[in-house]
């Protein structure tokens, strides 16, 4: 199983669809084989599902999530578990040790649409 975290400095970077980098855990049994840092070279939002097919995910663990990026990891196939934040380590411990808590009902606060606000301008419009 292999496991991916939007990171920066160790945290479970809040926005995913602006991750320069996603961490990966590979982990069989419950157990944690191998990590590597991958950077996304600009890639974001909707071609971050690719990015992580491409990388084997199986699984993301992540902070907040446009709606556009969680229809297009659950298209590929992809688990998600977010309203993450702190330690990225310490989520994927509590997530093979069966005790993450997380928030079935995430979104991305970037895209609340409120006053003022159009999320077109960073994600194509894809997060209606």
């Amino acid at each position: 199983m292999k496991i991916a975290v939007p990171f920066e400095d160790g945290q479970v970077f809040q926005h995913f669809g602006r991750s320069a980098q996603f961490k990966f855990y590979e982990a069989e049994n419950g157990q944690l084989l191998r990590t590597e840092v991958i950077p996304t070279n600009g890639q974001g939002h909707g071609a971050l599902a690719g990015f992580l097919v491409q990388h084997g995910a199986d699984v993301v663990l992540c902070g907040g999530i446009g709606t556009g990026a969680q229809v297009a990891l659950m298209q590929a196939g992809i688990q998600l578990f977010g309203g993450l934040s702190g330690d990225a380590d310490a989520a994927v411990a509590d997530y093979l040790a069966g005790k993450l808590v997380f928030d079935p009902d995430i979104h991305c606060t970037h895209h609340d649409h409120d006053e003022g606000h159009s999320c077109g301008s960073h994600c194509g419009g894809g997060c209606h």
